[in-house]
């Protein structure tokens, strides 16, 4: 049976932590950021790409993309749970992957295995284990040390059953969530873990930009 697979990439931030300029237009090698997010999904087993943009990038990127027939780039919202809404609502599918526009060195490879399993376990969020002695803290004041084996550092793309990431964001409209598997766990519902990788982080500042030129040259 074929599956309509859809991509939500989420560009409606300001980039207020990155500096003056949008993060996601910021060139590397002569590449836009988001540009190298896209291009894994363009190359996977994704059928349709839809962009929720910031509106003061959404002309820059209809000239990236002039070229890219599985891209389409609509207006994102005031938050990156409204940006994803209005995702899913501009393309019904049955499967569909959320994935953070500043995420560029995710793989082609990773996608493809975030597509098969989401068939199976219809809710999934790519994860790492955590690698660092995580302490709680309260005023300034170590509490306790917490089990590092249980802990995971979520990433993205997560997947679902379109339908069923649409009934949460039906349910939570209007909330703050920053991750959709979490509005999923916050109704109950089953989401699991595919292994990922550390290098698929997400550029937040400048910092980032030096990390992403070394992988991205690799």
């Amino acid at each position: 049976m074929k599956f309509k697979i859809n991509a939500i990439i989420p560009a409606g931030g300001t980039s207020s932590r990155f500096g003056t300029k949008n993060k996601l237009l910021e060139k590397i090698n002569g590449i836009e950021v988001i540009k190298y997010t896209v291009k894994a999904f363009e190359n996977s087993n994704v059928d349709e790409i839809i962009i929720c943009a910031n509106p003061t990038i959404i002309d820059e990127l209809n000239r990236i993309f002039k070229d890219s027939p599985k891209v389409r780039i609509i207006e994102g919202g005031s938050t990156r749970q409204a940006s994803v809404y209005n995702g899913l609502k501009a393309g019904e599918c049955d499967y569909v992957l959320i994935h953070d526009g500043a995420r560029p060195m995710i793989s082609t490879d990773l996608v493809n295995q975030t597509i098969e399993m989401v068939k199976d376990k219809k809710a999934l969020t790519v994860a790492t284990k955590t690698i660092d002695t995580i302490k709680e803290v309260v005023d300034g004041k170590i509490i306790r040390t917490i089990d590092r084996a249980k802990l995971y550092n979520t990433q993205t793309p997560q997947a679902f059953s379109y339908h069923l990431i649409k009934k949460a964001h039906d349910k939570l409209y209007g909330q703050n969530f920053t991750d959709d598997a979490g509005m999923l766990e916050e109704l109950g519902e089953d989401v699991y873990i595919l292994n990922g990788s550390y290098k698929n982080i997400k550029i937040t500042t400048q910092n980032d930009i030096d990390i992403a030129k070394i992988y991205l040259t690799e």
